[in-house]
């Protein structure tokens, strides 16, 4: 298994090595392993789930409370993704599926309620946008008459 220190981990993922720290810290990302000395040692699964994280914060605007939220729901997606590859028996596997879809759902209204706030702040520019184009337009018109 391949493993990294933070500065690469850092490099890799566009952060600071303070930054991994703390989302360890808090709890966005699991602990690492320690060397004798101390020194942290991250593993792949470190580093995809720091990229998650980025993109949760970064594409989505999500909060670190969203963040921790939507990364819990990853994980029990993870979960059952692995449970319905281990079962063989064809109901079970079906009951498997039919978990995995609520949990796809979840995370879907996750970003379906981010893209409504998203939706309601465009709306709100674009009459902010209008109001001053047609101030523009009727002042040119009053300096024109």
């Amino acid at each position: 298994m391949d493993t990294f220190k933070i500065d690469d981990v850092a490099k890799e993922c566009g952060m600071t090595k303070r930054t991994i720290r703390y989302y360890e810290e808090i709890g966005l990302i699991p602990p690492p392993e320690r060397s004798e000395g101390g020194i942290r040692i991250y593993t792949r699964g470190h580093i995809e789930r720091l990229k998650q994280v980025v993109n949760a914060r970064d594409v989505l605007g999500f909060s670190l409370q969203e963040i921790l939220d939507f990364v819990a729901v990853r994980e029990i997606l993870d979960e059952q993704k692995q449970k319905y590859w281990k079962t063989e028996e064809l109901e079970a596997k079906l009951a498997q599926l039919r978990e995995i879809e609520t949990t796809v759902a979840q995370q879907l209204a996750m970003v379906d309620q981010k893209l409504d706030k998203m939706a309601e702040f465009r709306q709100e520019l674009e009459r902010s946008q209008k109001r001053v184009t047609d101030g523009i337009a009727r002042l040119t018109q009053e300096r024109e008459s």
